[in-house]
């Protein structure tokens, strides 16, 4: 059984993504609106909706992955790699996850947890394409803060990091038009 308070609470956490910047333009570029979570893991959705239709990959599975990925930020905050150790960050990660995801009805939780160690694993083509997703929607943003006129310069180490992670084919095509527009 479930009520209603319950899934709100998990809506709550859900919003407050929007609220959460992404700490690595902060850092990098000195930015004092940048894009919040919420907004990064939409764009990641539109993406990977368009990704898993053409790659004929499981779409539910994907989308639910993306809108999962980054949930526990709304907790822990977007922590950026240089502020703590992977295994450090990851265990973090999981405890808010836990967290936020008990309040669910008992019905559904095992498949989110699931998706959500899935994704963690990265063994699967879901999960190895939502991965590189989060790249290229990385990698989308840099260009549009590229064309607001923030230095080429900052934003190398983005648009590095994202060609160094996405062997995707279909993916990779997109991260070259994306750069050399």
């Amino acid at each position: 059984m479930f009520s209603l308070t319950m899934i709100e609470d998990f809506l709550k956490n859900a919003a407050n993504l929007k609220n959460i910047s992404r700490q690595g333009w902060i850092n990098k570029l000195s930015l004092e609106n940048p894009e919040s979570v919420a907004d990064h893991t939409f764009s990641m959705a539109v993406i990977g909706m368009i990704i898993s239709d053409l790659e004929d990959l499981n779409s539910e599975k994907v989308l639910k992955m993306i809108l999962l990925h980054d949930i526990a930020e709304s907790k822990v905050g977007d922590i950026v790699p240089d502020k703590m150790s992977f295994e450090e960050k990851q265990k973090l990660e999981n405890l808010a996850f836990d967290e936020i995801i008990k309040v669910l009805p008992e019905s559904i939780i095992p498949t989110y947890i699931e998706i959500w160690k899935e994704y963690q694993e990265n063994n699967s083509t879901e999960s190895q394409i939502v991965h590189q997703i989060d790249k290229l929607e990385m990698a989308l943003q840099a260009k549009i803060y590229k064309s607001q006129g923030h230095s080429k310069e900052k934003l190398a180490p983005f648009f590095e990091s994202a060609k160094s992670s996405i062997t995707h084919p279909k993916l990779k095509e997109l991260f070259t038009k994306i750069v050399d527009e």
